[in-house]
């Protein structure tokens, strides 16, 4: 039998070529298809790229995420809006001083407890955040490929918070 390379010889313990589709790379292979993280990671990656290149190269995702809290919970301080937007605390306190550092939110010290941070967006970040919402919405709806006048959507995106929760509950789980 003839050998990879061309030559005679034997095959033996050479591994067969990846199934390949017609225009390029090997096929995802069936337990990494079959497995929820790598799908969620798979995902993750895809929405990264569409937000960059359908959204802002300038406002991350965690950034828009953070501003549109604080839009929601103004002077909410910056500790328990890490929870909200599921960023922990150290994350959350470099994405809060990226921000103000760009005039779009302001920090203030809370009277009662000089610790606390009460956050407020400026009147440069509602613009900006107004104008990234608009280009959020339409990508989302390009995404999810409908118009939701079914419901399919309202009905996904409560199956996938359902998931995030059971996830984050078994990620603060002790180990077995």
């Amino acid at each position: 039998m003839a050998r990879r390379d061309g030559s005679a010889g034997s095959t033996e313990g050479v591994p067969e070529e990846p199934e390949r589709s017609p225009a390029g790379p090997p096929h995802t292979p069936e337990p990494l298809r079959s497995a929820p993280g790598f799908l969620v990671r798979r995902l993750h990656q895809a929405y990264a790229a569409a937000w960059l290149r359908h959204v802002d190269t300038a406002l991350t995702g965690p950034q828009f995420a953070v501003m549109s809290a604080i839009s929601a919970y103004p002077r909410v301080d910056q500790g328990s809006l890490a929870a909200c937007v599921a960023l922990d605390r150290s994350t959350m306190a470099d994405v809060c001083r990226r921000l103000e550092d760009r005039s779009l939110i302001r920090r203030d010290t809370a009277p009662a407890d000089g610790r606390r941070k009460l956050l407020t967006l400026t009147s440069q970040g509602e613009t900006l955040l107004d104008d990234v919402s608009r280009r959020v919405s339409r990508l989302n709806l390009r995404l999810m490929n409908c118009s939701d006048e079914s419901g399919e959507i309202e009905s996904l995106l409560a199956t996938l918070d359902r998931l995030s929760e059971r996830w984050e509950r078994v990620a603060d789980e002790d180990a077995v």
